[in-house]
């Protein structure tokens, strides 16, 4: 048994479904599913009832909720307590979010001048990982996250525009509305891959009543803004901060969704009752000064959780 294990069980315990807890912790169906299957042999029971309409806990399952929720949160305080105090404030991201940090470590270093501040590049994972055991202070994602003994303080929201070809029947125009878009194909990177992408613009076509057309899946060695040029009748997002000089070439047209419903929240994950320290939480709020969805910054795509 481990504590990835306990999380993983504790996901389809609240979702009452595998996809959905997959989703929530960023990995594939399949892999939630044989890591639940692993601790059911090892412990020598069922967790979960499954049918193909339910999933709900056996009773060996209710049992194990409140002591899995309190093992990982004797995790958490256990990884905190062993790290030696530091005048310390160290951030973990991936590189679309530089500029904006380095904006909010200007402002911090002016009000405490004898703080070290360390940006640090993570994966997503990675990141959680970091800020759980103590080794960062804050992990900054898209989207949010549900962990014990884990907040997420909301920082932002960030658009997603669209790239098409310029051959594309609608790259006339600076924006563009989802229902036009219904009826072209939208390439992604394959679901397990990019959750928040697919989530936040499905639930946009629902909110209009329109159904996504999905495309055949990006390849892990392709990037999105070269296979919406090879599929001129093809349309693409990336989040505002990931959009390049080379994204503007004559080749390709940015636009934006016209209702403004591309946007993704832009949060920061700390530990629970962190942001009690005086200068985390002016970390925290000079974040949220500088996570302004209007601004577009040159960064390079990240084929992280967060973009690709």
């Amino acid at each position: 048994m481990d504590f990835r294990q306990l999380r993983y069980f504790l996901a389809v315990s609240e979702e009452l479904s595998f996809s959905r807890a997959a989703e929530k912790c960023f990995i594939s169906q399949s892999a939630i599913s044989h890591q639940i299957g692993k601790l059911e042999h090892e412990l020598g029971t069922a967790l979960f009832d499954r049918t193909t309409r339910v999933v709900k806990p056996t009773p060996a399952g209710f049992r194990l909720v409140p002591i899995a929720q309190q093992v990982l949160a004797l995790e958490t305080q256990a990884l905190a307590v062993a790290r030696e105090p530091r005048n310390r404030i160290r951030i973990s991201a991936n590189m679309t979010f530089a500029p904006q940090s380095l904006d909010a470590i200007a402002q911090v270093r002016s009000r405490y001048p004898d703080l070290d501040i360390e940006f640090v590049i993570k994966s997503f994972a990675d990141r959680i990982d970091a800020v759980a055991s103590g080794d960062a202070d804050i992990a900054l994602i898209r989207g949010h996250l549900d962990r014990p003994g884990l907040e997420t303080v909301e920082l932002g929201v960030e658009d997603l525009l669209i790239v098409t070809s310029s051959q594309h029947p609608l790259s006339a125009f600076s924006t563009v509305a989802l229902g036009d878009l219904a009826h072209y194909p939208l390439l992604l990177p394959p679901r397990s891959n990019q959750v928040l992408l697919h989530t936040v613009v499905e639930d946009a076509f629902v909110e209009v009543g329109r159904r996504v057309q999905l495309g055949p899946p990006i390849p892990r060695d392709h990037t999105a803004t070269l296979d919406v040029i090879t599929n001129p009748r093809a349309w693409t997002v990336l989040f505002a901060s990931t959009v390049t000089g080379n994204t503007t070439r004559p080749g390709l047209r940015v636009m934006r969704e016209a209702a403004g419903r591309l946007r993704v929240p832009v949060c920061g994950v700390v530990r629970s009752g962190s942001t009690d320290s005086a200068a985390l939480s002016f970390m925290v709020n000079a974040l949220r000064q500088t996570m302004d969805p209007r601004t577009e910054t040159a960064t390079p795509p990240d084929p992280e959780e967060d973009g690709f």
